[in-house]
């Protein structure tokens, strides 16, 4: 391959994008068909193909039919949600793209990651994400291979030797020449960040404990009833079916699958306001945040653009001490404060001979250069100023210290700092109130002396104290807290883990290397537009634009979100344990089971009709954070359980003795589809039902489900036809029952 130091031509790039294409993965081509029979073939569909059997066995031709359509209905459902899931997911993939510096014709380039061909020459500095499988050719990098090794321990790449796509540098700087990319690298994932959940939430983990709950409700059910049938001598295989069918009407076996396609919906929603979720947990964590932890420099404030004076400890020259101070810097990659020092020291400054270059490393807080001072080997370092003043056991005096700082020190004496100017970014105040206003504390966190630290707060209008990153560890309360200074980067992680030991949904939100361990513990971690690759890679949602109101709109996405999984989460409760204990309470005090199997189906396709909508509701956005709480659902839902369920009862003691099992049967179908709407209508407000209007989408699907139930009813669609003064009397009652819980829910929530 053509390798120079001039790097490729644009001809050979051209060439080699046409032979070789993109340095990318082909995205995976969603298949409905498939997805459809692959949900014919799993432990779900497996309950239900039993109980088709069964029932062929038996010779019940039309409760088979039902049992295919509920099949059928399921498989479809489930398949038609994938691909909304996957259809909004590579959407949002699209949206970031990484850079790298890339030499061609004898210049520097910064290009997209997706046009590198085999034989770029390519920089790689701390920060970035490895775009293809390299070969390293000057110096040594310290790389986290975990993303395709597994191994948490960073390994030595050193010069001669690969590094693989899609990992993270970590340490040094050095050139590389591309050698493979797209499908032929060793990771498989080169130029983009992809969306997936990568832990479970706070409702993840609230869920799992719903549905094991109620799987073992229905286990205890269902052995009660084996026992009783039992001991009455009927037929356990006619019952079996049934039983079957009861599993899957109960236990919310789609509900994490719903949720994520509610996730992803608002997702997108985020995506089409600039700002991009990697994580879905990010969106529905954002509702619970009552604490942002906000780095300063470049995320509240903008990033150092300007060198305000230098100030000197030393006899050097200001050209000196210019030329020391570009002998540390990154030329190829130039950060914001290199890109401020180099306006500042010019571009006719002189380089030194340099023997060996560090890059800037988070972890020391400076970068380093070895260089010949008269025929001497000399160490210069370029960096934080609280370091390199302690490296030299030289005392600074603060107090008088107004912006962001840059220390250079020669071997062990400190020469001077660069005192840099910076300014709260124009939406800084607005976002701070609005966030503020929706109940959310705010801490920075800083790296700046205590005296700088109290006046940006000053500017900012926060009230409260400051402290050190040294106090973190005895700290029992942040109460009357504001701000962190002189935080390194360890103290970003620290101040995260010690906030949420304390209880709170924890927000950070920045831009750097080192913000990346806090960014990847937050519970919602928020990459800004200028961040680095790895501070990207470690957030759950990034902001596309350059706008920190953004962040209200992650809130609000958030209340979205948990508004609309209430909804699903209680109605769902509610219907399950009024439907167990009516058809439990049904067989053992009336001897036969008050919904037939038909029925049983149709409850069940006409509740997940509803489903696929909640996630377009309409919802009222709340200016306090949420709770997610097991007891907290649970309360709410049994209010309406109770309700709906003594209704139920009633109808069934009322009809027992003057009408036939199948008469019953679809008096109750259609009570139990009236009920589940209107619950519905009731759990998605806090305002009387009729006075909160859902979206178009929710009320044509609860409309429609009404319809085909009186339908159903009317013409004998698989159950028993009614009268139509048992449909009137029916809703009525229903209606009535509603009104009178929907009072007794507000006086219970409240």
């Amino acid at each position: 391959m053509e390798q120079s130091a001039a790097g490729l031509s644009s001809k050979t790039v051209k060439s080699r994008l046409q032979s070789e294409g993109y340095n990318e993965i082909p995205k995976y081509h969603f298949s409905f068909y498939k997805a459809v029979l692959n949900r014919l073939w799993e432990p779900t569909a497996w309950i239900l193909e039993l109980a088709l059997l069964l029932e062929l066995i038996l010779g019940k031709e039309i409760q088979a039919v039902f049992i295919v359509l509920m099949l059928l209905f399921a498989a479809v459902n489930g398949a038609i949600q994938e691909y909304r899931s996957n259809h909004v997911l590579n959407l949002l993939s699209d949206n970031l793209t990484l850079f790298i510096s890339v030499k061609r014709d004898n210049h520097w380039l910064r290009i997209p990651s997706r046009e590198l061909v085999p034989g770029d020459l390519i920089s790689l500095k701390p920060g970035n994400i490895i775009p293809a499988d390299v070969k390293v050719l000057n110096k040594s990098i310290y790389v986290n291979e975990s993303s395709i090794t597994g191994e948490a321990t960073p390994v030595t790449r050193a010069a001669g030797s690969n590094a693989f796509s899609g990992t993270e540098v970590l340490g040094g700087n050095c050139l590389a020449t591309v050698s493979q990319t797209g499908l032929r690298s060793r990771a498989g994932k080169t130029s983009q960040l992809t969306l997936e959940a990568k832990a479970p939430g706070q409702l993840q983990v609230l869920l799992g404990r719903v549905i094991k709950y109620l799987a073992i409700l229905d286990a205890c059910l269902i052995v009660i009833l084996l026992l009783f049938a039992l001991l009455r001598h009927e037929n356990i295989v006619s019952l079996m079916p049934f039983l079957a069918m009861l599993v899957i009407a109960t236990i919310p076996i789609a509900m994490p699958s719903s949720f994520s396609v509610a996730n992803s919906i608002e997702a997108n929603v985020l995506s089409n306001q600039s700002i991009l979720v990697r994580d879905l947990t990010g969106i529905q964590e954002a509702a619970n945040m009552n604490l942002l932890l906000m780095d300063k420099t470049g995320t509240i404030t903008t990033a150092p653009t300007s060198v305000k004076e230098f100030h000197s400890f030393s006899n050097y020259s200001q050209s000196e001490i210019n030329q020391l101070a570009l002998a540390a810097m990154d030329t190829r990659q130039p950060s914001q404060t290199d890109t401020a020092l180099l306006n500042f020291i010019g571009p006719n400054t002189s380089h030194l001979a340099i023997k060996s270059y560090q890059a800037f490393n988070p972890n020391i807080g400076y970068s380093a250069a070895t260089i010949n001072v008269n025929h001497e080997k000399k160490r210069v370092r370029l960096g934080s100023l609280k370091i390199l003043a302690k490296k030299s056991g030289q005392e600074v005096n603060d107090t008088d210290i107004q912006g962001h700082t840059v220390a250079l020190s020669l071997d062990n004496q400190l020469l001077g700092f660069y005192i840099l100017g910076s300014q709260l970014r124009p939406d800084a105040l607005s976002t701070l109130e609005k966030l503020k206003r929706r109940g959310v504390r705010i801490m920075i966190l800083t790296g700046d002396y205590h005296q700088s630290t109290e006046q940006i707060i000053q500017q900012t209008g926060l009230s409260g104290k400051v402290i050190t990153g040294k106090e973190l560890d005895h700290l029992k309360s942040i109460d009357g807290i504001t701000a962190i200074s002189e935080v390194l980067p360890e103290n970003k992680l620290a101040a995260v883990k010690k906030c949420q030991e304390l209880g709170f949904t924890v927000g950070m939100i920045g831009d750097g290397i080192n913000d990346a361990p806090a960014l990847k513990l937050a519970n919602i971690g928020i990459a800004t537009a200028n961040a680095t690759d790895i501070a990207k890679q470690a957030a759950k949602l990034i902001l596309m634009k350059d706008s920190l109101l953004s962040i209200t709109n992650i809130i609000d996405s958030g209340h979205r979100v948990y508004q609309r999984m209430m909804t699903w989460t209680i109605t769902k409760l509610v219907r399950t344990a009024e439907l167990t204990i009516l058809l439990t309470l049904g067989y053992l005090f009336f001897r036969f089971i008050p919904l037939s199997l038909n029925a049983l189906v149709l409850i069940a396709i006409l509740n997940d009709l509803v489903t696929m909508v909640l996630g377009t509701d309409n919802t009222q956005i709340t200016y306090h954070p949420e709770k997610w709480g097991f007891k907290k659902i649970i309360n709410q839902a049994s209010v309406l359980t109770i309700g709906w369920t003594v209704v139920a009862l009633a109808i069934l003691v009322m009809l027992v003795q003057h009408l036939p099992a199948s008469k019953i049967s679809s008096i109750l179908f259609l009570f139990l589809i009236a009920s589940a709407m209107l619950t519905i209508l009731m759990t998605r407000t806090t305002k009387l039902f009729w006075l909160g209007r859902p979206s178009s989408a929710v009320l044509t699907a609860t409309s429609a489900n009404l319809a085909i139930a009186i339908l159903a009813s009317t013409f004998g669609w698989g159950i028993a036809i009614i009268s139509f003064s048992s449909i009137g009397i029916t809703i009525l009652a229903t209606v009535v029952a509603s009104l009178v819980l929907n009072v007794i829910q507000r006086f219970s929530w409240n």
